[in-house]
């Protein structure tokens, strides 16, 4: 913990949960009307508005891949509150973009400046390393997760209804709330990495493939992260088809997508790490790149149902890593085993979700949400323990940067299953192939995830540390 005040780091910690909260209600708001302001904006039916719901995902995840790991390094060299403040400024002008989108390309420019700004996360949780000690972190962790869960009860359930004034008015509502929130931590938020733990930024770590490289350094954070990469995967089906469904000095050497993976790359059980948590995310991506086209396609949900369920799912998320992960986490024995736990729950949500018949049954489903929700905290709790206070935001910047990578793959795969399976002239019309893509997804990260835990020590506590460890 690196905060002289433990008070002090309170109150920090406390800003960086509500600007998370602020920043997933703004995104939540924009998702229940998303599809059919693409439709207004082309003309085209459901099924093709999906894809192009998919390429939007897919502009803002590449944008992402190559900020983040940018972000995550200029933090370590410059502190983290200039560059949190930046990218949420930059957020607040990327939603009133495209609430004045005359056409579908304004869209795709607002998505590009978002993947800049989208990156704001980074930071904010090498932030929560730095006000944490190391044996709290995945209960930490798991409440700025909640904040991001909270956000998805409040942002979609207001989107739904300011969607009755037309498919713009949420856009401009989540402008407001993001410039607000910048103003708020312009004025509350202090700075949290002193100047004698910062480094040179350096392109060789600030890059995707540089971070993943430099987490390889360290063995048990390579497996976790290639566990985490395949979570995440899986989760992209639900905000993805949701809606249609139903309606330092500095130095460039660190500071680039592809030395920040090189970097992490020497640490080889990092590298394992790596690859699970990679394929967990492009499975995750199945989420908000569908849910929204899924249920309203094949439930003919309106909007404001749609963001009804959305806001279901993140009360769920919510109560998951807000109030349950400490408590489940060490009862499960563990965050490896909370981590693995949640992989399993993933997959029987992806398979219930694809032969839901009835709109309640999404409902039922999405129960297993409070198991779901452990994997991801724990996961970064595990890959966090052996990194060292100057690395936190390189560590973040390399699992940001598999995220922008699933963001990129991700989407495009799943919206194209779920157009492909729902358009009338498919041979086999089943919405609901993008889910199943997801369990498979999620299937491999657990194999690969297995297979990292093999050379593990014993967790030192139920929850997640590990043992120290050299490169």
């Amino acid at each position: 913990m690196l905060m002289s005040s433990r008070s002090a780091g309170r109150g920090a910690f406390v800003f960086i949960f509500i600007a998370v909260l602020v920043d997933s209600i703004g995104f939540g708001i924009i998702l229940p009307v998303l599809p059919r302001l693409i439709i207004e904006l082309t003309g085209v039916g459901m099924d093709r508005a999906a894809v192009y719901g998919g390429w939007l995902s897919f502009v803002y995840a590449l944008m992402q891949f190559f900020c983040a790991p940018v972000l995550g390094n200029l933090s370590d060299r410059f502190g983290r509150r200039p560059v949190l403040l930046a990218a949420l400024l930059a957020l607040g002008c990327d939603y009133l973009i495209m609430g004045f989108a005359p056409a579908i390309g304004w869209l795709f420019a607002g998505r590009l400046i978002a993947g800049v700004a989208g990156a704001s996360f980074t930071p904010a949780y090498a932030y929560v390393a730095d006000v944490t000690p190391p044996e709290r972190r995945a209960q930490s962790f798991g409440l700025v997760g909640a904040a991001f869960g909270i956000g998805f009860i409040v942002g979609p359930a207001i989107g739904g209804l300011l969607g009755g004034l037309g498919p713009r008015a949420p856009f401009f509502t989540a402008g407001a709330i993001a410039l607000a929130n910048t103003t708020l931590g312009y004025f509350a938020l202090p700075e949290s990495l002193p100047q004698r733990l910062r480094r040179p930024f350096h392109w060789t770590r600030a890059n995707p493939l540089g971070t993943v490289l430099q987490m390889l350094k360290y063995p048990v954070v390579s497996r976790l992260l290639g566990a985490l990469f395949l979570w995440q995967i899986a989760h992209q089906v639900l905000p993805s088809t949701w809606a249609f469904y139903t309606i330092c000095p500095f130095h460039w050497t660190r500071a680039n997508p592809l030395g920040t993976v090189l970097q992490m790359l020497k640490y080889p059980v990092v590298s394992r790490l790596l690859g699970a948590l990679f394929l967990w995310q492009i499975a995750h991506q199945v989420l908000p790149s569908t849910w929204a086209f899924y249920t309203i396609s094949k439930f003919h949900w309106t909007s404001a149902e749609v963001g009804y369920s959305l806001a279901f799912v993140g009360l769920l998320m919510a109560l998951a890593q807000g109030a349950l992960t400490r408590v489940l986490i060490p009862w499960l024995g563990g965050a490896r085993r909370a981590a693995a736990a949640g992989m399993a729950a993933a997959i029987i949500a992806y398979v219930g979700y694809a032969f839901a018949t009835q709109g309640w049954m999404m409902y039922v489903v999405a129960l297993t949400t409070f198991v779901f929700a452990l994997t991801y905290p724990s996961m970064n709790a595990l890959a966090s323990q052996p990194i060292p206070p100057d690395a936190q935001g390189e560590l973040q910047g390399a699992v940001a940067g598999l995220y922008s990578l699933s963001s990129i793959v991700g989407p495009p795969l799943m919206t194209q299953v779920f157009g492909h399976f729902s358009a009338r002239s498919a041979g086999l019309y089943f919405p609901g192939a993008a889910f199943l893509t997801a369990a498979l997804l999620t299937a491999g990260c657990a194999a690969l995830f297995a297979r990292a835990l093999r050379g593990l020590a014993p967790q030192e506590t139920g929850a997640g540390r590990l043992p120290s460890l050299t490169p």
